[in-house]
């Protein structure tokens, strides 16, 4: 029996895929939990409209990221950390500060798309990646000046 899939399967496929299963599996599992519909012609046309509708959508999501990876590229960020004695950093600079200091300057940018792999806790310039898509990520300039 030939199905759509109305939502991701994970042994079956994507959303809007036409996959052949076994009547029992698609009548018993599948159209009962809202997974699949049946394929007919109706059907096909309007999997194929939702799959186009998405690509639309994920090129203008592209398109944003691409923008905002322009932006950040540009815009240097200057931090600041406090030393005590013999220069010895107090605390450091997380991702959680640079997702704060990005807010401030106008950046929406969540703490988690900041790939910093330990948090940083000396002076200097540093290249920091953020993940603004699935597959786009941002080199930021950071410079962490004595406070």
């Amino acid at each position: 029996m030939d199905v759509v899939l109305l939502k991701d399967v994970e042994p079956l496929g994507a959303e809007g895929a036409v996959v052949h299963v076994k009547p029992g599996f698609a009548r018993n599992y599948l159209l009962p939990r809202g997974l699949a519909a049946p394929a007919t012609p109706a059907q096909l046309k309007t999997a194929a409209e939702n799959t186009r509708q998405q690509s639309r959508k994920l090129e203008r999501a592209r398109g944003a990221a691409d923008t905002l990876k322009r932006q950040l590229e540009a815009t240097p960020l200057t931090l600041t950390l406090t030393l005590g004695e013999d220069e010895k950093a107090f605390g450091s600079v997380t991702a959680h500060d640079i997702a704060e200091a990005l807010t401030r300057a106008g950046f929406a940018v969540e703490k988690r798309a900041i790939r910093l792999a330990q948090p940083i806790k000396g002076l200097g310039a540093y290249d920091v990646p953020v993940k603004v898509h699935a597959d786009i990520i941002a080199i930021l300039k950071l410079t962490v000046v004595k406070a």
